[in-house]
């Protein structure tokens, strides 16, 4: 008997380094998108900074990773509710453990106001590139909407004002914001210039010990 083909890679042992990322802004038109490559054992607070890097977001607002039932986010006792019931904390799991409970897709929600979801992908694990920088941009499709929009709906309002010379929140918009948005317009060369910043962030190297000194704190003698 035949099996229905898997709908996407496998998970179970992980064997490659880095996953291939489709992440994907719901519910807006143009359409926003971005592929992006990071490694495995990338913990979930850094996958967030390469979210809001890659897609255009300026890190202003609390978020949250949902795969299944299971949510990881900034904790309760961080925020200081002490409710208790919060999600786990982004600190202290990895994209390799939230691959389990996701199977292939996940939620990553910014701005609890504005409710921005982004449904996640896994496309495809594969291993590390020889002196390939990590996270790396693969491709970008559209503009990020500007923050504190309004949410997907706000954002369509935006649009059509914007387009719109003769709306009568055109003047307005471009005082908020200035003139000339694109939703187009990824901003490619801007994305990978954050993501070099993050790559240079996350795995800046340690510095070296000191040399040993003489009691005295003196350098030793030749």
């Amino acid at each position: 008997m035949r099996t229905a083909p898997s709908s996407g890679p496998e998970i179970p042992g992980l064997l490659a380094n880095v996953a291939r990322l489709k992440i994907t802004l719901d519910r807006v038109k143009p359409q926003v998108l971005r592929r992006v490559e990071v490694p495995l054992d990338l913990r979930l607070d850094r996958l967030h900074l390469v979210i809001q890097a890659a897609m255009g977001w300026g890190n202003c607002h609390l978020y949250e990773f949902q795969a299944g039932s299971a949510r990881w986010g900034i904790p309760d006792d961080e925020l200081g509710w002490g409710l208790g019931d919060g999600p786990r904390n982004t600190k202290k799991a990895t994209l390799a453990e939230l691959l389990g409970p996701a199977r292939g897709k996940f939620k990553y929600w910014y701005d609890f106001g504005d409710d921005w979801f982004h449904t996640v992908t896994l496309e495809k694990l594969i291993p590390v590139e020889p002196n390939v920088i990590y996270p790396r941009l693969i491709a970008a499709k559209g503009h990020c909407p500007p923050e504190d929009v309004g949410g997907p709906w706000g954002y369509a309002d935006y649009l059509e004002a914007m387009a719109d010379p003769t709306h009568d929140r055109h003047e307005e918009l471009i005082d908020w914001r200035g003139p000339g948005f694109d939703p187009n317009d990824a901003d490619e060369m801007g994305i990978r210039k954050r993501l070099d910043r993050l790559a240079a962030r996350f795995y800046k190297p340690k510095p070296r010990p000191a040399r040993p000194r003489g009691k005295t704190g003196a350098a030793p003698d030749r």
